[in-house]
Parts: structure tokens; C-alpha cells; sequence
């Protein structure tokens, strides 16, 4: 065999030996990508099975009768569930449903709380609180049950608004468990007149209406409301959204102004009629696109 022929075969096998290598990369590269796959794919299986059995923990949770618990004064609608804010006798009726420990609901509070104090104020609206408590369930602590607690001690002493409005204004992070602190919920108290008080600390301090708090929960579990905030004008959702229109603060005075034109307004400290429906189940249902 010449010199050249020679030098053609080891070319020739150097070549092979290349592709033979590149072939082998190319199936071990195939291999790693199936044990990923398969490891992602257990994980996601596990996932699915943590879901599948939280689902039936909170279906059983679900499940459970209602006890009937001791209501905080001032309530209103069928179970006394619903805490109450502004003249009775508005035309207008604003439903919010809120957890202490939701962050969206924190956002919400903070920029539409003086709106709707003013609005309250003015006679324009009648607010139902319908105050939930289940982020406890899906982030470990007591904040969302202890917080709605003192909300309900606050309105038992005739200071429900000023306390909620303090309480939002001082929200944790939604991972931090301050408002399991009862001893946190009484020292922001003292920024209410009138709520620091031995009645207030003992009523929140015993959890007072801690089987209300629970009540309170089971009704928005039965209802087709899945998220908080989520905000209703004469039992229209409004949050984020009325109809293509943005809320804001702006926008929420238009709404309701529009929803009152040619009405009588309220009378602030008056006992006018409450107005109908305000327990979850009996109000029109219609699900929230919010987060919280």
C-alpha cells in the first residue's frame, strides 16, 4: 500500500472514531434529557398529589356543620355574619370580602379606604365586611383567624372602622405571622380612641368570637367567591375591574353616584332599613378574577 493510501485509511478511521464519539454524545445527552424528564415528572406527580389530598382536607373542612357562635353586636344578614359600616339606609350597598393576612386586600385598603370612608360618610354607601380567614390554610399561622377576631371584637365595641383601617394600614407581610400575636392586635388598639380597653384585650385575648370567625369562613366556602379582595357594588364585581374600566378611587365615586342618581341618600348614625342580601349564600354569586 503507497504512502497516500495509507494516509486516505487513517483519515478515514479517525473520521469514524470522531462520529462514533459524536454518536455516543448525542446518546448520553438523550439519556440525561429523559432522567430529567422523568425526575420533573415525579415532582409534578407529587405535586399533584399534595393537591389531590389539601382538596380533600379542605373539602372535609368544607363539610363540617356550622356551629352556631355568639355573633359580635352590630352584625347583620341572615347569620349575623356580616359586619356592617356607614348609614343602613344608603341607597348603594358595597360588598367587600377580606383576610387580615391577604397582601391584595392590604393594597386594596390602603388606597380606597379614605374613599370609602368618605363615601360612608356622605351617605352613599352602606358597606358589608364579610371578614375570611383562609390564608391560614395555605401559609402556616393564626393571622387570618386572631386579626378577624379583634376586627370582630373592635365592632362588638362600636370601633370596627377605625380599628380595620389601622390594622391595614399596619399589615405584615403576608409570610410573617404578626397578627397571630394577639399581644401585636391590642397594641395597635391603642391607636383607636375609645378601643384600648380591658373589654377589647379580654375579648381578644379569650378569642371571643373565634366560632363566629369560623362561621364566617364556612359561608364564603360555600360560595363561588375563591379570592380576596374581591369587591362588589350593588353585587356587581367592581375589583379590579368595572366592566373594561379600571378602579380607582376616581372611578369608584363615578360608580356609585351613577348607581345612586334620582336616590334619596342616607343618614349617617341613622337605623334605616339594612339592606338585602348581605350573607354570602344568598347573594348573587358571580366569581372574582382577583388573586389573594
Amino acid at each position: 500500500m503507497d504512502v497516500k493510501a495509507m494516509s486516505e485509511k487513517n483519515r478515514e478511521g479517525k473520521r469514524t472514531a470522531r462520529e462514533r464519539m459524536l454518536a455516543q454524545r448525542e446518546a448520553d445527552e438523550a439519556a440525561s434529557r429523559r432522567r430529567k424528564k422523568l425526575i420533573v415528572g415525579g415532582s409534578v406527580l407529587a405535586v399533584i398529589a399534595a393537591a389531590v389530598a389539601t382538596g380533600v382536607v379542605v373539602q372535609n373542612e368544607r363539610s363540617k356543620p356550622e356551629t352556631p357562635a355568639a355573633a359580635p353586636a352590630g352584625t347583620v344578614g341572615d347569620k349575623n355574619l356580616v359586619i356592617p359600616a356607614g348609614a343602613a339606609n344608603s341607597p348603594a350597598v358595597l360588598t367587600v370580602y377580606e383576610d387580615p393576612r391577604c397582601p391584595a386586600c392590604g393594597l386594596f385598603e390602603r388606597e380606597f379606604s379614605p374613599t370609602v370612608d368618605q363615601l360612608e360618610d356622605a351617605g352613599k354607601i352602606f358597606t358589608n365586611y364579610h371578614i375570611v380567614s383562609f390564608i391560614d390554610r395555605a401559609v402556616p399561622g393564626k393571622g387570618s383567624k386572631t386579626g378577624a377576631n379583634a376586627l370582630a371584637c373592635a365592632q362588638d365595641a362600636g370601633h370596627f372602622r377605625d380599628f380595620h383601617d389601622v390594622l391595614y394600614r399596619n399589615q405584615p407581610d403576608e409570610t410573617s405571622d404578626a397578627f397571630g400575636n394577639k399581644a401585636v392586635l391590642i397594641n395597635l388598639a391603642k391607636q383607636v380612641n375609645g378601643l384600648d380597653m380591658p373589654t377589647f384585650e379580654s375579648c381578644v385575648n379569650d378569642n371571643k368570637y373565634g366560632g363566629w370567625v369560623s362561621s364566617v369562613q364556612q359561608d364564603f366556602d360555600k360560595s363561588s367567591y375563591k379570592s380576596t379582595p374581591t369587591v362588589l357594588l350593588n353585587g356587581q364585581p367592581i375589583y379590579p375591574k368595572n366592566g373594561t374600566e379600571e378602579i380607582t378611587p376616581a372611578n369608584l365615586v363615578k360608580w356609585v353616584d351613577a348607581a345612586n342618581q334620582g336616590k334619596q341618600l342616607g343618614t349617617p348614625g341613622s337605623n334605616g332599613q339594612t339592606p338585602a342580601p348581605t350573607s354570602t349564600a344568598s347573594e348573587t354569586n358571580n366569581p372574582s378574577p382577583n388573586a389573594g
